[in-house]
C-alpha cells in the first residue's frame, strides 16, 4: 500500500513513557474502527454497520497504518484482508476493545439504582455494632445495593474519600477542609477507663484533671480519638503521660485491663472484664461522628439514596 506522506512525523517506537502516551492517544480512537474494517474485511460494509462515513473510515484506517508505521490491511478491489502485523495488532485491540467494555458494563452496574454499589468507609469502632445496624435498616428500603465496606482512621479515610476510593465516609472528627462537604450526625460520650484495681475504680464521676498524674495508654497520633484526647487533657489542664500507643480501641481496653494505664474511649459494644468506665464530667467528654463526602463528585444513584439515609439519622445515628 503507498499512501500520502503526512506532515506530522511518525510516532517513535522508542519506549519512551512520553511517546508512549501520546501514542495510546492518538491511536485509542481508532480501534474500534479498525476492529470493524477487519471482521467484515469490507471499508463499506464496515462504515455502515458502524454508522459513520465510509470516507471517515478509509481516512481513520490510513492514519492508523501511518502512526504505526506499518500496513495493516492489503486492499483486493473493494475488499480488504489483514496483513500479517494486522492480525497480531487485531488480537490485541480485540483484548482493550473487550477490557473496556467490561470497565463500561461494570460502572453502569455500580451506578444502578436499584442493584448499584457504595464505597462506604467507617471507624473501627462503629464496626461491631453501628454500621451493622445502619446497613440492615437501609437495606430494608433498597435490598439490592451493595457496599464496599473499609474500616479505617479518620485521616486514612480522608485520604481514599480525595483518591475516589470511598464515596463516604463515617469519621471522628467531623473535617473543616475545602474541598469535602462534611455533616455533624450524632456524638459519642468518651469515658476515663480504668483497671478494675485502680484507685479510681469505686468512682462513678471523675473530673478529668483528677487523672492528671496518671499514665495513659491511647491511639497512635494521626487518629481523631487520638487528637481529641490531647485536646480534652490539655482543657483539663495537662499533658498526658503516654506510654503505650495503639490501632484500637478494644486493644487499649486489654491494655488497661492489664493494669498499663488508662484511656478515654466510646463505650464499648460488650463490657470488657477488668475494667472500670468512668463518666467523665469535667470538661465535656465527646467526640462528634459525621459523614463526608468529596465537595465536586455528583453522585450515583446509589450513594445519593444512602448518604440521603445517613442524614436522615442525624441524631440517632448511635445506638442508645
Amino acid at each position: 500500500m503507498v499512501h500520502q506522506q503526512s506532515s506530522q512525523a511518525r510516532l517513535s517506537p522508542s519506549g519512551d513513557t512520553e511517546d508512549m502516551a501520546e501514542m495510546s492517544r492518538l491511536l485509542a480512537p481508532r480501534l474500534a474502527y479498525f476492529a470493524g474494517v477487519a471482521r467484515t474485511e469490507h471499508v463499506t460494509r464496515a462504515a455502515h454497520e458502524m454508522n459513520v462515513p465510509q470516507s471517515t473510515l478509509s481516512r481513520a484506517m490510513a492514519r492508523l497504518e501511518q502512526d504505526l508505521g506499518v500496513d495493516l490491511f492489503a486492499r483486493h478491489g473493494r475488499t480488504v484482508s489483514l496483513t500479517t502485523a494486522g492480525r497480531t495488532f487485531l488480537a490485541s485491540v480485540e483484548r482493550a476493545l473487550a477490557e473496556v467494555e467490561r470497565a463500561a458494563e461494570e460502572v453502569r452496574a455500580d451506578a444502578d439504582p436499584a442493584t448499584g454499589k457504595v464505597a462506604f468507609g467507617f471507624l473501627h469502632t462503629m464496626g461491631a455494632e453501628t454500621v451493622p445496624g445502619l446497613l440492615h435498616a437501609f437495606r430494608a428500603d433498597h435490598p439490592r445495593i451493595r457496599f464496599s465496606l473499609v474500616q479505617n482512621y479518620g485521616e486514612a479515610m480522608l485520604e481514599r474519600l480525595r483518591a475516589g476510593e470511598l464515596d463516604l465516609c463515617l469519621t471522628s472528627p467531623v473535617p473543616d477542609a475545602p474541598d469535602l462537604v462534611a455533616r455533624r450526625l450524632d456524638e459519642q460520650k468518651l469515658r476515663l477507663v480504668v483497671p478494675a484495681d485502680h484507685r479510681l475504680a469505686a468512682r462513678r464521676r471523675i473530673r478529668l484533671a483528677e487523672a492528671s498524674d496518671e499514665t495513659f495508654v491511647t491511639l497512635e497520633p494521626g487518629y481523631g480519638l487520638r487528637r481529641i484526647t490531647d485536646d480534652l487533657c490539655r482543657e483539663a489542664g495537662f499533658r498526658p503521660r503516654v506510654a503505650f500507643e495503639g490501632e484500637e480501641a478494644e486493644t487499649l481496653r486489654g491494655l488497661v485491663a492489664a493494669g498499663l494505664g488508662v484511656a478515654l474511649l466510646p463505650p464499648p459494644t460488650v463490657p470488657r472484664p477488668g475494667v472500670v468506665e468512668l463518666t467523665v464530667t469535667a470538661p465535656r467528654a465527646v467526640r462528634e461522628i459525621g459523614v463526608a463526602w468529596l465537595a465536586d463528585r455528583a453522585d450515583t444513584p446509589p450513594v445519593a439514596a444512602f448518604k440521603k439515609f445517613l442524614l436522615s439519622r442525624r441524631g440517632s445515628l448511635l445506638p442508645a
